[in-house]
C-alpha cells in the first residue's frame, strides 16, 4: 500500500496542531457539562445546548470539529505507519527517552478513545440527529400559545413535561410526547440535562464513562507537552514549566468530566 507522499515534519505539525484546538474544546466541554450539576431543571444547560444547535457559526464550527476529530485521528495513524516503516527492526537496546512509552501508547489511547466515542454519540449527538431516541424539550412561549387553539395539546404538554426553575423550558419529554407536541406544530429539541440525568444513573454507563476519561487522561497527559515539541517550544528551559502545566491541564479537565459523572449519580 502505498501512502501519500506529504513532509513527515508537515504532518507532525499538522496533527500537533489539531491536537491543540481539540485539548482546549476538551476544557470548553468539561466546563460545560459541569451545568448538568445546576437543580434548576435544565434551564442554563438547555438554554446552553439551544445556543450551540441554533447557531449558525457554531453548526459549521460542529463541522470543523468533527473534520478536525477524524483529521487528528487518521494522521496520527498515518504517522505510526510510517515509523513502524521507517524502523522494522526494534533497537537492540530499548530507549530510555521519557516520552518513549508515552509516544508508543498515544495511537492506542487515541484508537481507544475513537471507539469510546460512538457510546458518547449514541448517548447524545445521535439524538441531536435523529438516529437514536432520547428526551426532548420546548419552549414554554410555544406551548403556552397553544392554550386557546389546541387546549388538549396544552393539557397534554402540561401534563407530561416538566417547567425548568425560570419557566423558559417545558422539559423530559419522551419520543410519544415529542409526536405530539411536533403534530400540534411545536418546535422540539434534545433536552439532554434529563438525558444526561437519567443515563448517569446507570451504574454500567458511569462506568464506562469512567473508564473513557482515564483513556484521555492517557493520551492528553502525552499529548499536551508532545504540541509543545511540535512546536519546537519544549526545551531545557521551559520544559519542566510545560509538563507541570500539562499535568495540571490534564487532571483539571479529566476531573471536571468526572465530576459531572459521578455527581449525578450520587445525586448531587
Amino acid at each position: 500500500m502505498n501512502l501519500p507522499k506529504i513532509h513527515s515534519i508537515s504532518k507532525k505539525i499538522l496533527v500537533g496542531a489539531l491536537g491543540a484546538f481539540l485539548s482546549f474544546f476538551l476544557l470548553f466541554h468539561a466546563s460545560a457539562n459541569l451545568l448538568i450539576l445546576r437543580h434548576d431543571g435544565g434551564e442554563w444547560y438547555n438554554a446552553f445546548c439551544h445556543f450551540m444547535g441554533t447557531h449558525i457559526i457554531i453548526k459549521v464550527l460542529e463541522v470543523g470539529l468533527f473534520a478536525a476529530l477524524l483529521l487528528h485521528a487518521a494522521l496520527g495513524i498515518w504517522l505510526a505507519i510510517l515509523n513502524k516503516r521507517a524502523r522494522p527492526v526494534g533497537y537492540k537496546k530499548p530507549t530510555r527517552s521519557k516520552t518513549h512509552t508515552g509516544s508508543k501508547l498515544q495511537m492506542w489511547t487515541g484508537i481507544l478513545i475513537f471507539a469510546c466515542l460512538i457510546l458518547h454519540f449514541t448517548d447524545f449527538y445521535f439524538v441531536k440527529i435523529g438516529l437514536v431516541e432520547g428526551k426532548y424539550m420546548a419552549k414554554t412561549e410555544e406551548v403556552a400559545a397553544l392554550k386557546t387553539s389546541q387546549p388538549d395539546a396544552f393539557s397534554y404538554a402540561e401534563t407530561h413535561g416538566e417547567y425548568s426553575a425560570k419557566g423558559n423550558w417545558l422539559a423530559n419529554f419522551d419520543k410519544d410526547d415529542k409526536a405530539v407536541l411536533e403534530a400540534a406544530g411545536i418546535k422540539v429539541e434534545p433536552d439532554f440535562y434529563h438525558q444526561a440525568r437519567e443515563k448517569f444513573k446507570i451504574l454500567h454507563i458511569v462506568i464506562s464513562y469512567l473508564v473513557f476519561f482515564t483513556v484521555v487522561w492517557f493520551h492528553l497527559k502525552h499529548g499536551f507537552a508532545a504540541i509543545f515539541q511540535t512546536f519546537g517550544l519544549y526545551n531545557y528551559k521551559y520544559g519542566k514549566a510545560i509538563e507541570v502545566l500539562g499535568q495540571i491541564y490534564t487532571w483539571v479537565v479529566c476531573l471536571m468530566f468526572t465530576a459531572t459523572v459521578l455527581g449525578v449519580y450520587f445525586g448531587l
